[in-house]
Formats: structure tokens, C-alpha cells, sequence
């Protein structure tokens, strides 16, 4: 029987999973499936990176490491038989708990050779919120690679106080620095990694809740860019697409900070993540109304 390598990527919300992926696609020749566990109603990411040489199957409404255990089962043997990639790649939620999906596939997928499980840790988010939480250090203590992301966004110094951080939880993992994820992604396939993996109770402490917002008018960019220092502390991601009048971009929002990209978009569409953000839905769905441009006809 033929084995097929996966690679799991895992990591907080907004960390960078995302990113990693459209990195390992750009550069790889390989033919990779990508499975992806959406957090929301709104398949912002795989938007993100379809287009691409890939094979896409998305798992929603639900956490790959608990309540989707079976369909990612049946998803995995479907792409093997249907696509027959060189590898799989796993990206889940950033509230996943990772070890779970590891026992199964170990134990349930003899098909399968897992080849390395990757977290992205955001070097940004560690100094602000020095708590680590109990989903971000199981992510943390069961990765092989550890990609210490956002470099740009800290002070030189601290790094090292990052890495003894980490290095508490995780004393065998192999280190990566990187700006945006950028690194020579060769380097996180294809080693031999030594795994001791227990299952551990799921404890999924941070009651976050998500919606969502389309609008298909378009939205004044300045009034855009001064609303999101309007957004309330709770909301810790924020993500999708922005339909302006003189073009369209990727949004993406983290604890605060946030940045535009360059991207092809028909209307806006985001999602907002966050502990007990539901209060504030109506507030910040009236607050995108008011960057609408109200003379202007629909984009649909």
C-alpha cells in the first residue's frame, strides 16, 4: 500500500497558518490536497489560496481535533483515492487542539505517514498576552517545527525570551524565525521526527463566537481604516475581503493590528472571532454601514 505524507499545521488565531500555506504552495512543485477546518460561516481562507495547482476540501461548522474526527477520516481516504497527491496538508482552526487528530491519524489512517506537524507561534501576540492559554501550549508541546512569526513586529531582544518560553513547553522542537512566514519551506518536509503524543482532556476554554458581514456596496477606504480603531477589545481576529470603490483587498486583523493586502474581491465579506463578541454584533455591523458608499450602486 502506497503511503501518502500529511503535514499538519497548526497555531493560534491569526498566527499565520494561512500564510505558511500560500508560502508552501508558491514555492512547492509537488501535487498537494490541502484540508482546511474553517472557523466561521465564510470560507475566507481557502478563497485566499483557490486558484492555485491544489486540490481544496474544507471541513466546517465544527473542530477537526474533536467533533469532526470521522469527516476528516472520510476526507483524507477521498483524497487519496481521487486526487493521489505527493502530500496533504492539514490547516486547522486556531482553536484546535492538535492532538487528537495526531492519535487518529497514527492509529486509523495506515495510508498515511504524518510528516511533520508545524506551529505557528506569533512572536507579537506572546509579548503582549505573556498567558499562554491551555490550546495555544498543547499546539506548542506537540509540534515537531515551531515557526516564530512576526518578527517584525518585536524587538530584537526579545527573541530570546520568546524562545525560553517556548523551550518550557517544548525542549525538542526545532526552531524557525520568520517574517510573514517567509523561510525556505524544503526545510519543513521530509525529516524524521521522534513523537510521544498523549491525548489530553479538550478543555476549548475561550468561549469565542464568530459572525460574519457582506455588504455589496462598496466601502469608502478611509473611513474604513479609522473604524478599525473603533473595534473593541474582545474581537481578537478579524479577517476576509474589502470591496472599494478603486480596488479590493485582504483584510487581516490581529489583537489590534491589523493590514491590507492586494487582492481580487467581487463584495466585502469578514469575519470577526472573538470571546463573548456577539454583544458588539450590531455595533460594528452599523459602524461598516457607515463606511458604505451610499451613492454608489451595488457591486452584485
Amino acid at each position: 500500500m502506497a503511503i501518502t505524507p500529511l503535514t499538519l499545521i497548526t497555531g493560534p488565531l491569526g498566527s499565520g497558518k494561512t500564510t505558511l500555506l500560500r508560502r508552501i504552495l508558491e514555492s512547492s512543485s509537488k501535487k498537494i490536497a490541502v484540508l482546511m477546518n474553517e472557523f466561521g460561516e465564510l470560507d475566507i481562507d481557502s478563497k485566499v489560496i483557490e486558484g492555485k495547482n491544489v486540490r481544496i476540501t474544507e471541513m466546517a461548522g465544527g473542530c477537526v481535533c474533536c467533533s469532526l474526527i470521522g469527516e476528516f477520516e472520510a476526507a483524507v481516504r477521498e483524497i487519496i483515492e481521487t486526487v493521489r497527491p505527493d502530500l496533504i496538508v492539514v490547516e486547522t482552526t486556531g482553536v484546535a487542539e492538535p492532538d487528537a487528530l495526531v492519535i487518529d491519524i497514527q492509529d486509523n489512517l495506515p495510508e498515511i505517514h504524518l510528516d511533520g506537524i508545524i506551529c505557528i507561534a506569533d512572536a507579537d501576540a506572546m509579548l503582549r498576552y505573556p498567558n499562554i492559554g491551555h490550546t495555544a501550549r498543547l499546539q506548542m508541546e506537540t509540534a515537531d517545527i515551531i515557526v516564530i512569526n512576526k518578527l517584525d513586529l518585536i524587538q530584537p531582544c526579545h527573541l530570546e525570551e520568546i524562545e525560553r518560553k517556548i523551550r518550557d513547553i517544548n525542549e525538542s522542537a526545532v526552531f524557525f524565525h520568520a517574517v510573514r512566514c517567509g523561510l525556505d519551506t524544503d526545510l519543513l518536509f521530509g525529516a524524521d521526527f521522534e513523537r510521544h503524543v498523549g491525548l489530553r482532556a479538550h478543555l476549548h476554554e475561550s468561549p469565542m463566537e464568530v459572525f460574519a458581514f457582506r455588504s455589496n456596496r462598496a466601502l469608502e477606504l478611509e473611513k474604513f481604516e479609522a473604524w478599525t480603531h473603533s473595534l473593541p477589545v474582545e474581537v481578537y481576529r478579524a479577517k476576509g475581503f474589502l470591496r472599494c470603490k478603486k480596488g479590493s483587498y485582504l483584510f487581516n486583523y490581529v489583537a489590534g493590528r491589523w493590514d491590507l493586502e492586494d487582492f481580487p474581491a467581487e463584495k466585502t465579506e469578514l469575519v470577526f472571532i472573538g470571546e463573548n463578541i456577539n454583544r458588539y454584533r450590531e455595533e460594528i455591523v452599523q459602524g461598516l454601514k457607515q463606511c458604505e458608499v451610499q451613492d454608489a450602486i451595488s457591486l452584485s
